[in-house]
């Protein structure tokens, strides 16, 4: 019997329910209507084969469970050798828990998203192989040894850095979020796939290690009496660049070479990325190559139309990019099945990127009434919680 206090079983969403044919025809054609409505026949194929395969399991065996009752193979012989696997891997039976790209999303792969899995995460660190992808034009695999990192501008001396030259700096490590500014778009567009994953997965949570911007510019002699503005440009083909406000920079910016304790993942900006906690992704700019000191917004090609807040007058205000508070519930979430009626419990994320979150209230009957959420600490700042 099922006591009060021990919460029911989820079953999990579905993955990995398109062919690799199926996925690279949508993006090929765009996801009108009738592909979207194949997208969401499948989910729903797939999310009723899990449930069958699930009602199977619970009912097989009610005179015992063999699983407990004999010795299992992997009792009985001899395991793999240390070192089989020189870098760790997740095991085989969490194969389907991956990145995904949003079918139809782009025409091109090299400018879309691949979306974190946050149904499938525990705590508030992404694991550095499931932290999203967004690039404009795909990503690289940069020999450190060649990657140089230049600040010019209204500086006293204009340096050229390389990497010995960086990491021989005394480096700082935190823990902070970072979102895409267009995560939770895909909601209003009545996503095909109703998953966490791909309504709020462009969000991921990690420790980097860097050095705090403000060194450098310090070195450099930065001139913050004319320098209002700083300019970031990466190294990818689209010529990445977002303009910031210089007390931004000499806040709590940092130029990262690591994430969760090893160096940057190439498709997340190896060697070098910029680390600018609480603001849109698009301003941590990946394989950073220059920094820029000015005295006047930049208003590069990227931040002329993109990345700007249209207002109720008509007019478009630009440089606004603070992630404001949000949260999602991950658990139970959409595509996951409850088994019974009864007690679950129900956890999820909450983030801000203007502090430390200080409370969550959770309503269960469509906002009528809400209780406060019990937070997990220690609760950091820009951080996930």
């Amino acid at each position: 019997m099922q006591s009060l206090n021990t919460p029911n079983l989820i079953r999990k969403a579905p993955e990995n329910f398109l062919s690799q044919e199926a996925i690279a025809q949508i993006n090929q054609h765009g996801a009108d209507e009738t592909r979207r409505g194949f997208l969401r026949k499948s989910f729903m194929a797939a999310l009723g084969g899990v449930g069958a395969a699930g009602s199977g399991l619970a009912l097989a065996n009610p005179q015992g469970d063999p699983a407990i009752l004999e010795k299992q193979i992997w009792q009985t012989t001899l395991g793999k050798n240390v070192a089989t696997e020189p870098y760790g891997t997740p095991s085989i039976y969490e194969k389907n828990l991956v990145r995904r790209e949003s079918p139809g999303l782009t025409r091109v792969s090299a400018a879309s998203v691949a979306f974190t899995p946050l149904q499938g995460l525990f705590g508030i660190i992404t694991p550095n192989g499931l932290h999203f992808e967004r690039h404009h034009q795909g990503w690289y695999n940069i020999d450190p040894n060649k990657h140089r990192l230049m600040i010019n501008g209204l500086v006293k001396n204009e340096k050229v850095f390389t990497m010995n030259d960086l990491m021989r700096l005394p480096s700082v490590s935190r823990i902070h979020f970072i979102e895409c500014g267009a995560n939770t778009g895909l909601e209003w567009g009545n996503v095909a796939v109703p998953t966490v994953q791909y309504t709020h997965g462009m969000l991921s949570c990690c420790e980097f290690t860097g050095v705090p911007l403000s060194t450098l510019l310090d070195i450099c002699g930065a001139d913050l009496k004319k320098g209002k503005f700083i300019l970031a440009e990466g190294g990818d083909g689209s010529g990445m660049t977002r303009t910031m406000s210089m007390e931004m920079a000499l806040d709590d910016v940092m130029v990262a070479w690591a994430m969760n304790g090893e160096m940057l993942r190439p498709e997340n900006g190896f060697p070098i990325r910029l680390v600018v906690p609480g603001v849109q992704g698009v301003s941590w700019v990946k394989w950073l190559r220059r920094i820029e000191v000015g005295d006047m917004p930049y208003a590069t090609k990227d931040e002329a139309i993109h990345y700007i807040d249209l207002m109720p007058d008509g007019l478009h205000r630009q440089y606004t990019s603070i992630q404001e508070c949000k949260s999602v519930i991950t658990t139970p979430s959409g595509g996951q099945q409850l088994f019974d009626k009864g007690y679950y419990n129900v956890s999820g994320l909450a983030w801000s990127g203007r502090g430390k979150i200080k409370r969550v209230d959770v309503s269960f009957d469509g906002g009528n009434n809400w209780r406060t959420a019990r937070l997990e600490t220690p609760i950091l700042t820009k951080a996930l919680t």
